[in-house]
């Protein structure tokens, strides 16, 4: 017979089970994006297409992702996850693998926005079980180490391509990169199980916070929406391009651009995602608006930097850069938490599904085409200068929206 204390620990090791496969998944969930962004100048040279066509691939991928959202936040309230999740994870690493026997430039874009549809299940399921597992204070904690994975993640995408893709061609990294996704949803499947739904929640169940009518006038989850969205745009710009970049204005190889802008992105999303999450810990005690703000913070001060590698002089390329995407990332686990703690269980998958539509349909759907757009009229730097208005934009919106945080339970 199980004692209280037995049940604790049995909860407690099932919780850092789930959150520690589904952080693996979501690694190779960001692999497999960011691969692409690392062999693009290979993809170029051997389907002769210009920096809008090939910005329009990550167009056609986030546009399948947020057309998918709103019925897979649906199905997330309504039916068990695990399954779901899992689903998601073998149809974008099927989809992956299948990119080796991509021959045309057409075929190519189909495969990358079928790929969008799978990653779409994972990135509204998986926080909201992990909101299940742990309460409000707690899912800023949770949400940063499950979120490290962007940059990590997109730091060994563009590493692999730009490596591998130099050697072998630049089939062979998503080849490689698409097993282990298959096997990690296998040991999810089989090794976790799911929490009864709201079953960690302690703030009060509102109707703004419980209900899909509610959810249109709830401005805590729409200020934290909006300043994200703001924010995709400008660093789904940004990694879509900065291999690029480097190549044209830093004289580079593609497997040094590659590695350089790998190196980067995981040291600066490391310490950026770990420093602002943990910040974020210790200001929420004195102050319970510390989610937005810290995110306002973060998208402002990385301003200066991001236009300093844009115009500023050879010799401040790489400096610039680090600070820049330090700041970017600082606040990937507040943000995260705060659009999760902003709605109850009863909505939300379906609040998260909103929110990943809004972001990338505002966002990342379509600044990687109107940059390269942009590039193509004048040259990179003009293009990729746009994402200088959204991150002030970004800045603005979760500064107001902060005061519309609501405190943490006392039991939290």
């Amino acid at each position: 017979m199980s004692t209280p204390n037995t049940q604790r620990i049995s909860a407690a090791r099932t919780a850092g089970t789930a959150l520690f496969l589904l952080t693996c998944l979501n690694l190779f969930n960001f692999i497999d994006r960011y691969i692409l962004p690392g062999v693009q100048p290979l993809v170029q040279k051997e389907f002769h297409v210009n920096d809008a066509q090939i910005g329009l691939l990550t167009t056609a991928f986030f546009f399948t992702y947020m057309l998918a959202a709103p019925l897979t936040g649906w199905l997330g309230d309504r039916y068990p996850r695990k399954p779901l999740i899992v689903i998601g994870a073998l149809l974008w690493s099927f989809a992956t693998l299948l990119t080796a026997r991509v021959h045309s430039y057409e075929t190519l874009l189909i495969r990358h926005a079928v790929v969008g549809i799978g990653e779409a299940t994972f990135s509204i399921f998986a926080p909201a079980l992990l909101s299940d597992f742990y309460p409000e204070a707690d899912r800023n904690r949770v949400l940063s180490i499950f979120y490290v994975t962007i940059p990590v993640g997109g730091a060994l995408g563009y590493v692999l391509g730009g490596v591998l893709g130099q050697q072998y061609g630049w089939r062979m990294p998503f080849f490689i990169a698409a097993l282990p996704g298959v096997l990690i949803a296998a040991g999810f499947y089989f090794f976790v199980r799911e929490p009864e739904r709201g079953s960690a929640d302690k703030l009060a169940q509102t109707l703004d916070r419980t209900t899909i009518a509610g959810l249109a006038h709830n401005p805590a989850f729409w200020a934290a929406t909006l300043g994200l969205a703001m924010w995709t745009f400008a660093v789904g710009g940004i990694s879509t391009f900065l291999p690029t970049f480097f190549v044209r204005f830093g004289s580079m190889s593609v497997a040094k651009a590659g590695t350089v802008s790998g190196g980067l992105t995981v040291i600066d999303g490391l310490l950026g995602t770990v420093v602002g999450g943990w910040i974020a810990q210790l200001w929420m005690r004195r102050n319970h608006r510390a989610l937005y703000l810290l995110s306002a913070w973060g998208s402002i001060l990385a301003i200066p930097f991001v236009a300093l590698v844009l115009f500023g002089p050879p010799s401040m390329l790489f400096p610039a850069a680090f600070a820049a995407e330090f700041f970017l990332f600082l606040g990937t686990g507040p943000l995260n938490a705060a659009i999760v703690n902003s709605v109850a269980a009863p909505i939300r998958a379906t609040a998260i599904s909103v929110n990943l539509f809004i972001i990338h349909a505002l966002g990342d759907a379509f600044s990687p085409h109107l940059i390269g757009r942009i590039s193509d009229a004048t040259n990179l730097r003009v293009g990729l200068s746009i994402t200088l208005i959204t991150l002030t934009l970004s800045g603005i919106i979760l500064f107001a929206g902060a005061r519309f945080a609501q405190p943490l339970a006392k039991e939290a």
